[in-house]
């Protein structure tokens, strides 16, 4: 079975291209695959993971940063204050969106559940690529466990786009493996 499950992982890997696992510590681990070429890089504080993604080639306009918190309390056990949580928090960004309102949609994610907006920058739709401005961002938060909370950008030329739907996918493909949890006293 161990020989199947290693056949498996490399498959996994050769197929979207790279794997990166964040070591959460007592809280797990987190796992994302990324298809295409990306580059990734990684900061940590006591606070939190940040993964942040990028294209490897300049031709690609879009990129992804993903950042791990430990929350001391579980403040989203349900979907609903989750999602009114993230639509709250996207309600400045719709204002000046094409969207004018923050309207969250469900990731699909195999652990815990999440929610995220979609905002289109109305002065540059139809206009050409830019480096670094981007005409699209989806803006969520993901709960994987009571302990461990995400927040989520990918942004890009546009939601169909490729490199996005990469992004995308990445995002609701990730892998957690929770821990010891915290230590009660």
């Amino acid at each position: 079975m161990k020989k199947f499950s290693a056949l498996f992982l490399l498959t996994i890997a050769g197929a979207f291209g790279q794997m990166e696992t964040l070591n959460l510590g007592p809280h797990g681990r987190l796992t994302v695959y990324l298809p295409g070429e990306w580059t990734v890089n990684t900061t940590r504080n006591t606070e939190q993971i940040t993964l942040t993604i990028s294209p490897k080639k300049e031709s690609i306009n879009a990129s992804c940063t993903i950042e791990v918190t430990f929350p001391e309390t579980d403040r989203f056990d349900t979907k609903a204050r989750l999602k009114l949580r993230v639509e709250a928090d996207g309600q400045g960004m719709a204002e000046e969106s094409v969207e004018r309102k923050a309207f969250a949609r469900e990731f699909t994610l195999a652990t815990g559940y999440g929610f995220f907006c979609n905002f289109t920058d109305p002065n540059l739709r139809g206009k050409p690529m830019e480096k670094g401005n981007y005409k699209v961002m989806s803006a969520g938060k993901i709960r994987l466990s009571p302990e461990v909370l995400v927040d989520v950008h990918i942004m890009g030329e546009g939601f169909s786009d490729e490199s996005y739907q990469q992004l995308l996918g990445a995002v609701e493909g990730m892998e957690y493996a929770p821990g010891r949890g915290r230590k009660t006293e």
